[in-house]
């Protein structure tokens, strides 16, 4: 975030691989967010770095299903806005929706931005901010 401040609205991103029902569910939990998917501004079929670059010009989280954005040797290790990363299956918007739950009863919003976050079945992982300057 820029100055080290905090966003005064969380803005989250959903890959083109998380269902745009997770979208809606999202903005009914969280009215105050702002969700978007890709497909709501024109990234679907993107390649990840244009999803990726595009979030962080607007500073915004990006949610997703795809390893790519949490791999050591790509994405990831870049400084970010945020990364949630499902690790989930079956890859149902149920069970998606399940695994959000379980994140925002342990995570509070204001840890997301610049975490790398990934929700497991099982497990919450919370990497270390790496936002950008």
């Amino acid at each position: 975030m820029p100055s080290g401040d905090e966003p005064s609205v969380l803005r989250i991103l959903l890959d083109q691989n998380v269902p745009r029902a997770v979208g809606h569910w999202l903005q009914e939990l969280r009215p105050e967010w702002e969700v978007r998917h890709t497909s709501e501004v024109a990234l679907d079929g993107k390649s990840d770095f244009t999803v990726f670059q595009w979030a962080q010009d607007r500073e915004f989280v990006v949610m997703t299903l795809d390893e790519d954005f949490t791999d050591h040797r790509g994405i990831g290790v870049s400084p970010h806005y945020g990364i949630i990363r499902l690790r989930v299956w079956p890859t149902t918007v149920e069970e998606i929706i399940r695994a959000l739950q379980r994140l925002f009863e342990s995570v509070e919003a204001q840890e997301i931005p610049g975490a790398l976050i990934i929700v497991g079945r099982n497990n919450i992982r919370i990497r270390s901010p790496r936002q950008p300057s």
